[in-house]
């Protein structure tokens, strides 16, 4: 199981009934939820909403035999720092008329991708690190553009030179690649139960929509594609279509900033 952190931006697993042929169904706010085995028994795995408010939550289970329930849990309140970044390219910080058009696009693509849902049983929700390099945005940020305030911090960022290897982090299918205004060069990869990987700013894209990929299989290379201010791998990581903080899915000494393996040519 990935590390639970339960604060907005974070992840909840709930201990749901002991391990049976059938899993329980289980959904968050509407949305269906992650359940995977652990220690013998059915954990349903949360992703929590950076707008969620701190207090009790519940989410709703629908047993194999019919029976339904509820299971409260309590969000905690978390406070992420500020981070001020300069952009030489003003049409980052304030598209034209143009830009927008192209921007309401992507985002229907991308909502699109975000809601996929697969029934792939998943034995292991923990992942790789995607690349080697240096974390160098958290997830969370409250970001500024040129002393503009803006969406915070989507996902984890990966500093290493243009052209450093990405290699899928579980095994998974490539629902959708393209280029996107802020995002650059972008891959989705379905790992199953609407856990969605997701990798911005690529320099060059390896695979196409509908490719199944292995751990650790080449899927890019980093790149500044996009609104960066330097080469890098924006990572981001969805759960039941919220995107949560992906250093809880890495292994604790890599989220702690030990060395990760390269991808495989």
């Amino acid at each position: 199981m990935p590390r639970a952190l339960p604060v907005p931006g974070g992840i909840v697993v709930l201990p749901l009934a002991d391990e049976c042929d059938a899993a329980p169904s289980v959904s968050f706010q509407g949305r269906r939820v992650l359940v995977a085995r652990d220690s013998g028994r059915w954990q349903a795995v949360v992703g929590l909403p950076l707008t969620l408010k701190p207090g009790r939550h519940h989410i709703e289970v629908a047993e194999p035999g019919g029976a339904k329930r509820t299971l409260a849990f309590t969000v905690k309140d978390k406070k992420y720092e500020s981070q001020y970044l300069t952009l030489q390219d003003k049409r980052q910080v304030e598209p034209n008329a143009e830009d927008l058009k192209r921007i309401r696009q992507d985002q229907e693509i991308i909502a699109r991708a975000l809601a996929t849902w697969s029934a792939r049983e998943l034995d292991d929700v923990r992942l790789d690190q995607p690349a080697a390099g240096r974390f160098s945005s958290a997830f969370g940020l409250r970001r500024f553009f040129n002393k503009q305030a803006r969406n915070p911090h989507s996902g984890l960022d990966i500093a290493a030179p243009e052209g450093t290897p990405i290699a899928a982090p579980a095994d998974g299918a490539v629902i959708e690649t393209g280029n996107y205004f802020f995002n650059g060069n972008t891959v989705f990869l379905d790992h199953g139960q609407g856990l969605i990987t997701i990798y911005n700013h690529l320099n060059t894209i390896a695979v196409a929509p509908g490719d199944v990929l292995v751990r650790g299989q080449k899927l890019g290379e980093v790149g500044m594609t996009g609104r960066v201010t330097g080469p890098h791998l924006h990572w981001s990581v969805s759960l039941n279509g919220t995107l949560v903080d992906p250093a809880l899915f890495l292994p604790e000494p890599i989220a702690a900033g030990a060395p990760a393996t390269a991808a495989k040519p």
